[in-house]
């Protein structure tokens, strides 16, 4: 019996710390090796980190790429293949996949489809691809793709799989996450695995990376479309896995599809097509496809609301620990938004690593303070007190001789958020500790927040959350830790930013039910305004929705970067000019 045996190496990367990923590649090389692996596979562009953007401008930059990738090579010996992604450079750039094997790089795969949609630039920067690779490891052929590659029903994977007779083909991916994501990706791969009639063993990045999050979820699946086993989500995984080959062979026996389909491939794809022998490759005792180093593992992927939680948690550790931090501040209100925050900081840094800080104002309740020092408690965080009512009281008597009887309006409202940024910006620059801020898409959206003041920070956690899946979030952070974290009545009581008496957030906003419907038609669905009144929405209602979004965009170009984990993010995953006067 043929069996070839996959490790798959989901690494957290670092964007151009190129000795520190290198380290980690040639551990996870020896790692792979000791359990009997055959071949171990590692993200795209696992070297460099990815998306390395500009950096791919500096020519040293790619060079150093160039200079690890040989060292790495020098850990591959006799025994492994180790397939690894980096960036190749030969008159231009390629996103590509080196093969290691011996101590030397025996081929390379150059990206053959470059995402350039959504948070992709790639073709900004590489070249495209004009060849297939097919590796032969003793009797097993072993086709290779870089992530985009393998969402095509044709392309590279069915010319290696059909033309170079490929039983498994190998994807490298830094395949970015948002909702839902992780079950669609896996749905595409068993149609590509059916389709192929071969096995894929699909290697995923994990970790944060500025406003993505990359959610891991590696998997091999036979050539049904069944999975045979998954890695860890969020978390550093190897995952390794026996492929039965003959079984491989047998299926394409019986199915003539394949024989029809070879005699129609035109003479120009079939010369795209190389084949890389791995020469001596030793022979190795059978892998029994239930040995005891590696029983197959199928960890489960989290349900819709821990999914998105644990996405966020991972790109806060990352974006606060990947730029040298380790502590984090946050204003704590009281309000659902703020708690939730303080909640994912504690997971994603430890408590003693959170520092909570309350700032009441003149219109501060008194249950909006007792909520956040309790929410203090319950975390075990440190918990300030730092009343801004002598500081607004000052400014207004600075601004009296020139504002003189004019009424109180969203000036005053403003100032008050304006001083609370000020304090933590201060306590930022003192102690060194990160401001996060606690805005929701919701509010990002139509503008709800205040530039200079709860908008100014570091990371907004947030950001991409609408505030109905806020209050879901709250919940599950309760139910995970078996009792009351986030108190009761931040649940039950109307949210209110608190800067005028007797406020509610529904005084400006439509209620959240509505208002976050409305955002996604328009914001992830690019309806228009006559379309979603259509869907039975209030036509001013959504009107106002629709001008509040335009009205906002110079305001969401200065708040700071946050996780991407809905299917359109503000920022780069969504360009929309600020001087623009389309009314749809």
């Amino acid at each position: 019996m043929r069996n070839i045996r996959i490790a798959l190496a989901q690494i957290n990367t670092t964007v151009g710390d190129i000795h520190g990923n290198e380290r980690k590649i040639i551990d996870y090389i020896q790692r792979a090796r000791e359990l009997g692996a055959d071949v171990v596979a590692f993200p795209e562009l696992a070297i460099t980190g990815y998306p390395p953007e500009d950096l791919l401008l500096k020519s040293y930059f790619v060079q150093r790429n160039l200079e690890s990738l040989e060292r790495i090579s020098k850990h591959a010996d006799k025994d492994i293949v180790a397939i690894v992604g980096f960036v190749d450079f030969d008159d231009d750039l390629y996103n590509a996949a080196a093969v290691l094997h011996n101590g030397r790089i025996v081929a390379t795969y150059r990206k053959n489809y470059l995402p350039n949609y959504g948070v992709f630039d790639e073709k900004r920067y590489f070249q495209v691809g004009q060849e297939c690779l097919v590796l032969q490891i003793r009797n097993v052929n072993v086709g290779i793709t870089i992530c985009e590659d393998i969402w095509y029903p044709g392309g590279p994977a069915r010319l290696e799989s059909l033309i170079g007779d490929a039983h498994v083909l190998i994807n490298l991916s830094a395949s970015p996450y948002y909702m839902g994501k992780p079950a669609w990706r896996e749905k595409m791969l068993a149609v590509r695995a059916n389709d192929n009639q071969c096995a894929i063993a699909y290697v995923n990045a994990i970790g944060g990376q500025d406003e993505l999050v990359f959610d891991g979820c590696s998997l091999v699946i036979d050539e049904k479309g069944e999975i045979l086993a998954r890695a860890k989500q969020y978390e550093e995984d190897l995952l390794v896995a026996d492929v039965d080959v003959e079984k491989i062979a047998r299926t394409r026996l019986h199915d003539n599809r394949r024989r029809q389909d070879k005699l129609n491939v035109p003479e120009t794809e079939l010369r795209k097509v190389r084949i890389a022998k791995v020469e001596d490759f030793p022979t190795k005792p059978h892998h029994g496809v239930h040995t005891p180093s590696t029983s197959f593992k199928i960890e489960p992927l989290l349900p819709e609301v821990a999914e998105v939680y644990w996405a966020l948690v991972l790109a806060t550790r990352d974006y606060i620990r990947k730029n040298g931090m380790n502590k984090a501040v946050i204003g704590l209100s009281g309000g659902m938004d703020s708690s939730l925050v303080a909640c994912i900081a504690v997971d994603a840094l430890g408590p003693e690593n959170v520092i909570g800080v309350s700032m009441p104002g003149p219109f501060s309740s008194e249950h909006s303070k007792e909520d956040a020092k309790l929410l203090a408690e319950n975390l075990g965080i440190k918990f300030l007190t730092i009343p801004i009512t002598d500081a607004y009281e000052t400014y207004l008597k600075l601004l009296k001789p020139v504002f003189g009887d004019l009424p109180f309006d969203i000036t005053e409202e403003n100032l008050q958020a304006r001083i609370r940024g000020t304090i933590l910006m201060a306590l930022s620059n003192k102690f060194g500790w990160l401001v996060l801020t606690t805005g929701n898409k919701s509010e990002v959206a139509t503008g709800y927040s205040t530039l200079y003041g709860d908008t100014a920070g570091g990371y907004a956690v947030i950001k991409d959350v609408y505030k109905t899946f806020v209050y879901k979030l709250g919940r599950y952070v309760n139910e995970k830790a078996g009792r009351e974290i986030i108190p009761e009545r931040v649940f039950i009581k109307p949210p209110s930013a608190e800067l005028r008496e007797n406020q509610t957030d529904q005084d400006k906003l439509p209620p959240y039910e509505v208002l976050d419907e409305i955002l996604k038609l328009y914001i992830e669905e690019e309806m228009s305004i006559d379309e979603i009144v259509a869907h039975g929405f209030d036509e001013e209602t959504v009107k106002k929705v629709a001008r509040m979004v335009h009205a906002n965009e110079y305001k969401r170009r200065q708040m700071p970067p946050g996780p991407k984990v809905s299917v359109r993010a503000f920022g780069k995953d969504r360009r929309v000019p600020m001087t623009n006067r389309f009314d749809g």
